[in-house]
């Protein structure tokens, strides 16, 4: 009886922490719920619509038959690309826990060099490609979403109708002057606002099936089947609009290190899925009852009653869509840049707990303009959508490809399972981008354009990063050497008190700013620090990792070599990193509180040698041009930094 009473003491604590574990889960799921599922669940706004469109260069004739197809198609569709592709697979390939496709490119750097270099390198190309496609696709949604919501205002009130586009130009103002202040505080609101959401599409879609329970029958994949190849001509155009259903998968698989894989599998697994279901096929049945309802079956499936909250609603659930590419915008730039693809960029943590919150200046007021300049040129969410589909299927398609060889090259999964499987969803990943190709001089010519534009701009500061490395090398000279020569007193200098701490690309080569202050000024500082940073293919490093420091081979000179390891999501901070340096390892104590900062500049011009084509090479230098402050982004101090300049012929 003891043992017994014992064990029923121990069961209230034990509940008690379950408890707390399980609203620590549910907190995270509805997080997520507010950032992740924005874009795709708001597809539902404009998917069928689009499909149905007369407006459509290839319209798909409303017929009973095509009606069943079409929801089929739709419903996997969505099955087969978000859940399989992405939830149940890509997901399992993070890098340190983050996802989306720079982390894809992060492995594929690691791990491909392991099994063929040469495979690993073309693909990492066709990431980056991807990941400048996502740029298209950061310009277009806010514009599609915001537009497609706003546009109910005509189903409740057909005289408002000049009414959407400027109102859609203000919510996109307003939308891109907040960011600055970050996403903390808002951000607790639409986890709620996005299941009131879910809620609501599910409840009107579930009334919708009621009327019309029969389009049930379109779960069953032979109507998908059927259609696609019974009506192959009128199917295959109807994937350009079909594959708007799964804009913003690649967000789940990106946002994947700010909730956790299982808050966000289970977000959609629980409610996000089941609930844009429902809509679909709620729209379905209110088409097969009303073919005119084609013009706005979304808003038309509401009850009349309800129309205003649920344009209200609609409106909140696209800002919130548009919020999270924004911010996917940032971290892919961020991402790039720390990767080596694009100039250091200057950027603003939001929030003070949660890393992977930033504000990127350049980057948001490119993309304000972007987005109004969509608004006012194409002036509706059917005309955008022509575009949409091309940067959606473009990325999709080249996650998977990136996927399957991670999953080779890391797990060592058989060749006969990769094979199967890359056929498979890569033939309807194919078919997608091939129907959607035939929208080209519809709009889809716009995504590739940003694309190029992106991969031209990305790739080309890569080539031109490698140039000056290379002509920065020659100039420097060796650093071993350098500090020979002031040991052995072959360059006679004056030493002078204080801690001078030179920013370098590495320990091979001697910082500029460091030899000019000694052929020169013939001086040198007491203690020298000669501070590299590293960012390694991780988002995060671990404080224990932080340092590694190098006396340079002499123990009493006063000059050692520090790499400072950072991840790809971190912002590197030079005082505080310098902090934790212990003075046993640095020749003595480091005078932080007065030590001087020098920065190498180098200046960019255009020379003769044929390292690029020429209009490359003002690519190169016009892009340096958006390059930050080095002071500001290391976190140096502003009174104590001298900058010493170079120039260097690309």
């Amino acid at each position: 009886m003891a043992d017994g009473r014992q064990g029923a003491e121990a069961d209230p604590s034990q509940t008690r922490h379950g408890s707390a574990r399980d609203t620590v889960r549910l907190a995270v799921v509805i997080g997520a719920l507010g950032v992740v599922f924005g874009d795709i669940g708001t597809s539902p706004i404009y998917t069928l619509q689009t499909v149905f469109s007369p407006s459509d260069p290839h319209p798909v004739p409303v017929s009973t038959q095509n009606v069943y197809g079409v929801v089929s198609l739709v419903f996997w569709s969505v099955t087969v690309i978000v859940t399989v592709t992405y939830v149940l697979l890509a997901m399992r390939a993070d890098n340190e826990g983050e996802g989306g496709i720079m982390a894809l490119i992060t492995l594929l750097r690691r791990w491909g060099s392991q099994h063929g270099g040469r495979t690993a390198v073309v693909l990492a190309g066709l990431g980056i490609f991807g990941a400048s496609l996502f740029f298209g696709d950061s310009m277009i949604t806010p514009a599609i979403s915001v537009l497609s919501a706003v546009e109910g205002l005509k189903v409740v009130e057909p005289s408002l109708d000049s009414a959407v586009v400027p109102v859609t130009a203000v919510i996109i103002v307003v939308l891109f002057l907040v960011q600055r202040r970050g996403t903390a505080a808002v951000g607790r609101v639409f986890g709620p606002v996005m299941i009131l959401w879910f809620t609501a599409i599910g409840a009107c879609g579930v009334a919708g099936i009621a009327d019309h329970p029969a389009i049930l029958r379109a779960l069953w994949p032979s109507y998908a089947l059927g259609f696609l190849f019974g009506h192959f001509g009128t199917a295959f155009f109807a994937l350009a609009a079909v594959v708007l259903a799964v804009t913003g998968a690649e967000a789940l698989y990106a946002d994947m290190g700010h909730f956790g894989r299982r808050a966000i599998t289970r977000g959609w697994l629980f409610l996000v899925f089941p609930a844009c279901i429902l809509s679909y096929f709620g729209q379905g049945a209110l088409i097969l009852d009303n073919p005119a309802n084609i013009s706005s079956p979304f808003f038309l499936l509401v009850p009349h009653w309800g129309r205003w909250p649920m344009v209200l609603l609609a409106t909140a659930a696209t800002v919130i869509a548009s919020q999270a590419v924004i911010t996917g915008a940032y971290s892919v730039a961020s991402q790039a840049a720390q990767l080596g693809y694009l100039p250091r960029l200057r950027i603003a943590h939001t929030s003070e707990s949660t890393i992977g919150q930033i504000y990127v200046p350049w980057i948001n007021w490119l993309l304000m303009v972007s987005v109004l300049t969509l608004v006012f040129a194409f002036r509706s969410s059917a005309a955008l959508a022509f575009a949409f589909g091309m940067a959606v299927t473009g990325t999709i398609t080249i996650t998977t490809l990136l996927f399957f060889y991670v999953a080779r090259a890391k797990w060592r999964t058989p060749v006969w399972l990769i094979v199967t499987g890359a056929t498979l969803l890569l033939s309807v990943d194919l078919l997608f981008v091939a129907a959607n190709l035939t929208k080209l001089v519809h709009g889809a010519w716009l995504p590739l354009l940003i694309g190029l534009t992106a991969f031209t701009v990305m790739t080309t500061w890569q080539r031109g990063r490698e140039v000056v490395t290379a002509e920065r090398a020659e100039h420097e000279g060796s650093l071993r050497e350098f500090v020979d020569q002031l040991r052995s007193g072959e360059r006679p200098v004056l030493q002078v008190p204080g801690t001078a701490v030179f920013l370098n690309r590495g320990k091979q080569t001697a910082p500029l700013a460091m030899r000019a202050n000694v052929e020169r000024n013939h001086v040198r500082h007491e203690q020298v620090v000669i501070l590299s940073i590293e960012t390694e293919p991780v988002p995060r490093v671990p404080t224990d990792r932080r340092i590694v420091v190098d006396g340079l081979g002499y123990a009493d000179d006063g000059i050692v070599h520090v790499t400072a390891r950072f991840g790809y999501m971190e912002t590197p901070d030079v005082p505080g990193t310098l902090a934790l340096l212990d003075p046993a390892d640095t020749e003595g104590p480091l005078l932080l509180d007065e030590a001087s900062y020098f920065l190498s500049t180098i200046e960019l011009r255009r020379g003769p040698a044929p390292t690029m084509a020429p209009w490359r090479k003002r690519l190169f230098i016009a892009t340096s041009h958006i390059t930050a402050d080095a002071a500001e982004h290391f976190g140096l101090p502003r009174d104590r930094t001298v900058i010493m300049g170079w120039h260097i012929d690309v």
